[in-house]
């Protein structure tokens, strides 16, 4: 974590200097939000939208749960399309859809997985609104997801998912710049599904309604050969030293799986939606001899340069069964 982050999370006194630009970031925030919202008729879309979003920054696990979604939604014969920002990629005209000749730094990692591995239609763009339109436009979509937006308040949404990170949860409470939160805590109350990434120990009235997800390590994939190992299968010579590669919003979850193998790990962290080259895992002290370990959406950006000991951990959703059927019988009220 960079300084700020760092401040946030062990909740440093000092960080009351800033409660006044919190509660005018906040102050505007609400404003914004109230602004669109008495303009916004989600009858005017050709289709329902639903928001999978957080309101802290950082990573939370949105889009693995979106992918999730997506298979439930598969599962009843709904065909989904999704929308995201695209971070960590510049295009030279939005909105950008991902076809299979799309680069990562064109639309960003989270684009390039979400086509992957939901084989749905995939519109990148800043302006989730217009991003939206293009989708529907050109595709026999049912439903759209829009990965993250929650802020984007012009999007218009039927169903309001956030994600909690169930480590993190809300720091110090505080707004940005004082915390990490972009809307405040008391906006949980009006979203439809609250899901937390993981177990928490924190008891909050907020909270006591929530949906526990629990992301489970199934397999170790080379991503040079698409070898395919256990997660619990231990695939590396003994005393390897696992070398765990990150460039996401909070890694720790990542690096707590690995912890449960009998390897030494040792961490190596770039910059959220960081687009690495082989150079920069050298500079940083990557050794080429021993396994590198990364999160499938890292991996998207390093196919072009792997080498045989390039490995990504495959992961699983699980989320309770009530859920799924809640979920379902709200979207089909939808479409």
């Amino acid at each position: 974590m960079n300084f700020l982050e760092t401040a946030w999370y062990s909740k440093a006194r000092w960080l009351i200097l800033l409660w006044p630009l919190s509660l005018l970031f906040q102050l505007v925030s609400t404003l914004r939000r109230k602004k669109h919202k008495l303009y916004s008729d989600s009858s005017k879309l050709s289709v329902p939208v639903i928001v999978v979003g957080n309101i802290a920054v950082g990573g939370t696990g949105k889009t693995p749960l979106l992918i999730a979604l997506v298979d439930i939604l598969k599962s009843k014969g709904i065909n989904p399309g999704i929308i995201t920002r695209g971070y960590g990629g510049r295009a030279i005209a939005y909105p950008l859809e991902v076809t299979p000749l799309t680069s990562v730094s064109e639309c960003g990692d989270e684009a390039i997985l979400l086509a992957e591995k939901t084989g749905c239609p995939v519109m990148v763009g800043p302006d989730r609104m217009a991003a939206l339109e293009a989708l529907v436009s050109g595709n026999a979509v049912d439903i759209v997801l829009s990965d993250d937006g929650m802020q984007h308040y012009r999007l218009v949404r039927d169903i309001e998912i956030c994600v909690v990170d169930g480590q993190r949860l809300f720091a110090n409470g505080f707004c940005l710049p004082a915390g990490p939160l972009r809307e405040p805590v008391q906006r949980l109350k009006e979203v439809d599904f609250i899901v937390i990434n993981g177990k928490t120990s924190e008891q909050s009235p907020i909270l006591e309604s929530a949906i526990e997800m629990v992301m489970e390590p199934k397999f170790l994939i080379n991503i040079l050969n698409k070898e395919r190992r256990p997660f619990i299968g231990a695939p590396f010579n003994i005393g390897s030293i696992v070398q765990a590669v990150s460039a996401i919003g909070n890694p720790q979850r990542f690096y707590d799986l690995l912890d449960k193998l009998p390897y030494q790990v040792k961490r190596f962290k770039f910059p959220d939606h960081h687009l690495y080259s082989v150079e920069d895992l050298l500079s940083a002290g990557v050794d080429e001899y021993q396994p590198v370990v990364m999160t499938e959406k890292d991996a998207v950006k390093c196919r072009s340069f792997a080498q045989s000991n390039y490995w990504y951990l495959s992961t699983q959703v699980c989320l309770p069964p009530t859920f799924a059927d809640e979920f379902i019988s709200r979207v089909e009220t939808l479409v």
